[in-house]
């Protein structure tokens, strides 16, 4: 099975940073796609951000978050991180590392073809 475990989030204000990790096997890191989806109460969950698992310079971000996120992976824990810059209230979620079988699947919030997801990880931005 494919497990993944997120972690990092917390309470930051606002113009702060976070870094988030997602904690894969190395089977999952060589045979999936890595994204990142967020979700505020109410709303739908979003994609935001993947790296691929043959090219780690083939990444995607979306709109909201391109410019201040930052994806990337290391093989010494096996972990994709996401690193969060410029965070403002707006970014304000819980947020989830998946598996997925290629980058569109975060592009478009598909969120049915998932095939893993992470407990999730509470970020709040707020003074």
């Amino acid at each position: 099975q494919v497990q993944l475990v997120e972690s990092g989030g917390g309470l930051v204000q606002p113009g702060g940073s976070l870094t988030l990790s997602c904690v894969a096997s190395p089977f999952t890191l060589d045979h999936y796609t890595i994204g990142w989806f967020r979700q505020v109460p109410g709303k739908e969950r979003e994609g935001i951000s993947s790296i691929s698992q043959y090219y780690d310079d083939d990444t995607y971000y979306s709109d909201s978050v391109k410019g201040r996120f930052a994806i990337s992976k290391n093989s010494r824990d096996n972990t994709v991180w996401l690193q969060m810059n410029s965070l403002e209230p707006e970014d304000t979620a819980v947020y989830y590392c998946a598996a997925v079988r290629d980058w569109t699947i975060v592009a478009g919030s598909a969120t049915s073809l998932v095939d893993s997801w992470g407990p999730g990880t509470q970020v709040t931005v707020s003074s």
